[in-house]
Parts: structure tokens; C-alpha cells; sequence
């Protein structure tokens, strides 16, 4: 979602050179937006404080000269950095009252309810985001795809785009309270399967069990055409393979974000969580969750320990979002 960010400052300054920091695992990622120059890697942990190290890295950033820093994340320790580099212009949210970190301080957030309208909110002036409480414009983030890296990753694993592709993302970081559970996903799996389709699921390491309990659901005559990717692709590769998707069925996840940048045809399943915070950002979205009164909860683990929001959503709710989506007769229909 930062990409919106990224997209706006390069628009207003088409001449400035945009260098980001991140965790390594958020590279693959920068690569993919032709805004980001050149992307630096955070050595230091979430949790880690160091504030020797913390010194030592803003004084290596110094010798960039940077002109402007905005800070995206809200804790005390992300701003020293960019202090102890120098920048002159410090922007960010008021976070853990950072007064003196940061000098372009930001602290009406609540006047933007969604993540993307607060990153985008930090590059315009202070004083059109606090008298006019709106963005001006919102672009939508957008990876670019390297077809030669994806004809090199169906070789490797083996994949054919002989059939359509439908794309499971049922992992969570977040918790079990994200998760919809691999039963529904396998009834989703077999429908499609049924209906001449394949079926990809992908994920990281931490998701393979999920991945193959969701095959193994499968009856046996049909688990030829799932191919479990979780743990098995690098994010470049994930991001190549599923813009090959036909639809994607995803839990609100990293991945489901992803699907939305490469404007696939995406079910976004949300659970505890909701889209008023952190929406899906493209066109054919359809957004599922039930409506019991517990939800949204925001928590990692089910408080009651029932785990209803998602376990009494059905896979037919998804398999009517996908045909909303991908049937041209249900589309031309709903344009009318």
C-alpha cells in the first residue's frame, strides 16, 4: 500500500530520486515499483531498539544528502535515523509523541480512515491535509510483472497455463482469527476443479500445512490439478505466478494485497479484521464476511473461542463472489 505513496511523491517531484528503507523481505516488492530507485535494507529487527546501531546507520544514510525523509511507521525508534542522518525535513505521524524527531509533524490521522489515505497524506503540505481533510488524488499501487521470470517459474515448478488458474492464498501472519478454514477452501478448490479449472495455492514455509491439508481434502481423482507453491516460491515468483491468475481467493493477507496490485479478479475473505481499514485497492473486487454481531474484532485469536466469523462462512458465499467476478454474462449484467 505504500506503493500509493511512493506513485504521488513521484508525480509531484517527476525529477526526485526515491530511496526506501525496508525489511529485506520487502524488496522483491520495491522492485516491482518502477518509482522506488533503489530500495535499502533495514538490518535492524521490529523490535530492536540499538541505539548505537540505530546512530551508526543514520550517520551511512548522511552521505546520500537527502533533501526529505517521511517516516511511515509510528514508533519513537523509526524516526531517530533519519535524524542522525541529517535530513532537514522530517515528516510523519505523531506516533509515540516524536515532537523534535520529526519537524513536519502530522497528528490529525483520524481525519483519514483508511492506511493507504495516511501514507498518501504525508506528501502533501501539513496545511492542505489539516484545513481540507481530504487527498486529492488516491492512485492505486501496481506491480509490474517480468515475464521472463515467470516462464522460468512455471519451468522450475512444473506449471502449465493450459487451464484457467485460480489462486488460494489461505495463510494468515496475523492469526487464526484470519484464517478461513482449508475445509471451505477445498470445497472451493473442487467446485473449480469440477468446473475445468486448476487450482494454485500459494504461501510461505509456514503455510504448507495448511496448503496440503487443503489438496488432501480433495478426493483423489482431482488433486492432480492442485499444486501446492507454498514455501516453494521466492516473492518474485509469487507475484509472476499469480498474475497468470483467473481469480484469486484470498484471506486479508500480504498476498491478498498483492492480487489487488496486480488487478486479478480478487474474493478478499475477511474475518476478525476489516475493509474499512485496509481495503483491497482494485477494480473486480468482492469482499466476504459474515455478519455476526462479535465481528469485527481485530484480534489475533477468537476472544470466544468459537472462531463463527469465519467458520459459518460457506463456500458457496465464495464460489457466488467468483462467478460475480469472472462470469461475462453476470458482468455485462451488473454494468447495465
Amino acid at each position: 500500500m505504500s506503493h500509493s505513496l511512493y506513485i504521488t511523491l513521484k508525480q509531484q517531484h517527476p525529477s526526485a530520486e526515491i530511496h526506501v528503507m525496508a525489511p529485506a523481505w520487502c524488496c522483491a516488492l520495491l522492485e516491482r515499483m518502477p518509482e522506488v530507485n533503489k530500495a535499502i535494507v533495514m538490518p535492524l529487527g521490529h523490535g530492536d531498539f540499538k541505539l548505537a546501531a540505530r546512530f551508526r546507520l543514520g550517520r551511512q544514510l548522511a552521505v546520500e544528502g537527502y533533501d526529505w525523509a517521511i517516516v511511515q511507521p509510528n514508533s519513537m525508534k523509526s524516526a531517530l535515523i533519519p535524524l542522525f542522518a541529517g535530513i532537514k525535513k522530517r515528516t510523519g505521524w505523531k506516533g509515540e509523541s516524536r515532537y523534535g524527531l520529526l519537524n513536519d509533524l502530522r497528528s490529525n490521522k483520524t481525519d483519514f480512515p483508511l492506511m493507504v489515505e495516511r501514507y498518501v497524506a504525508l506528501a502533501h503540505p501539513r496545511a492542505d491535509m489539516q484545513n481540507n481533510h481530504c487527498i486529492p488524488t488516491l492512485p492505486w499501487p501496481t506491480l509490474q510483472v517480468d515475464a521472463a521470470n515467470q516462464q522460468s517459474a512455471l519451468s522450475e515448478l512444473s506449471l502449465d497455463t493450459e487451464s484457467p488458474i485460480v489462486s488460494l492464498c489461505p495463510g494468515a501472519e496475523f492469526g487464526p482469527s484470519k484464517r478461513w478454514p482449508e475445509q471451505h477452501y477445498a470445497e472451493v478448490a473442487q467446485h473449480q476443479i469440477e468446473q475445468g479449472k486448476q487450482v494454485w495455492i500459494f504461501g510461505s514455509a509456514k503455510d504448507i500445512p495448511v496448503a496440503e491439508a487443503i489438496k488432501h481434502h480433495l478426493p483423489r481423482n482431482l488433486q492432480g490439478k492442485c499444486h501446492t507453491l507454498a514455501g516453494k516460491t521466492s516473492l518474485h515468483q509469487a507475484i509472476d505466478l499469480m498474475a497468470l491468475s483467473s481469480v484469486v481467493i484470498s484471506n486479508d493477507s500480504g498476498l491478498m494485497h498483492i492480487a489487488a496490485a496486480l488487478q486479478r479478479p480478487l474474493v478478499g475473505i475477511y474475518g476478525s479484521t476489516s475493509p474499512k481499514y485496509t481495503p483491497p485497492l482494485a477494480e473486480k473486487v468482492a469482499i466476504v464476511h459474515t455478519d455476526i454481531e462479535c465481528r469485527p474484532c481485530f484480534k489475533r485469536e477468537c476472544p470466544l473461542g468459537h472462531l463463527k466469523c469465519l467458520k459459518e462462512l460457506p463456500a458457496e458465499k465464495v464460489l457466488a463472489a467468483i462467478q460475480q467476478l469472472t462470469d461475462p454474462a453476470h458482468i455485462a449484467a451488473s454494468h447495465r
